[in-house]
């Protein structure tokens, strides 16, 4: 069995590249961080009152070491997402199994940081999520996917629904007893998972 924190796999399609953050990523994600325009689609749910604005080199250096950080530490993955065509960074992705007493319990945690250019369009937000919901049933050894949306994301819920994940009723109980709401899930499990 695969363990995405000893070796953290390259995932690609045709259009966009998905691998672990690094250091040499802090140029193309400042243009993602350090938009005001991207920010309102961020999911900073649990997250100690971080906004995941960026506005300096310096910030979106400090987030990336961060990042790194909780990955040697086994917490989360952060995949910087590349657009193949283009030959640059337009954001990263968040991943990892939720162990909790709510309803996302054993459940793979998404959350899709993309620059306001690919947030709105249409095709990208489908691929770049179709590449990374496939394998994270078997990387993260989780029975579900969840990640939120916020109702006025049309293009990331449109692609969601694509993807055959629905809004969900239930709400996310953070650290520190507060409920979140806004998430779309896809429980089932698809019948290529390995034990």
């Amino acid at each position: 069995m695969q363990d995405v924190y000893r070796e953290c796999p390259i995932i690609e399609n045709d259009s966009f590249l998905l691998r672990l953050v690094s250091e040499n990523d802090v140029n193309d994600l400042l243009k993602v961080y350090g938009d005001k325009k991207a920010l309102p689609y961020f999911n900073s749910d649990n997250c100690h009152g971080d906004n995941f604005y960026y506005p300096t080199g310096k910030k979106m250096l400090e987030a990336i070491r961060f990042w790194l950080r909780e990955y040697s530490e086994r917490k989360y993955v952060r995949f910087t997402i590349f657009d193949k065509a283009e030959n640059v960074a337009v954001g990263t992705i968040e991943i990892f199994n939720r162990k909790s007493e709510d309803y996302f319990n054993d459940c793979g945690l998404l959350r899709l940081d993309l620059h306001p250019d690919y947030e709105n369009n249409r095709g990208g937000i489908a691929d770049v999520l179709r590449l990374i919901t496939e394998p994270i049933y078997n990387l993260f050894h989780c029975e579900m996917i969840a990640t939120k949306v916020p109702a006025y994301a049309v293009e990331r819920i449109a692609a969601l629904k694509k993807l055959g994940f629905a809004s969900s009723n239930e709400c996310l109980i953070g650290e520190d007893g507060k409920a979140y709401d806004g998430y779309w899930v896809k429980a089932s499990v698809p019948a290529y998972r390995t034990e």
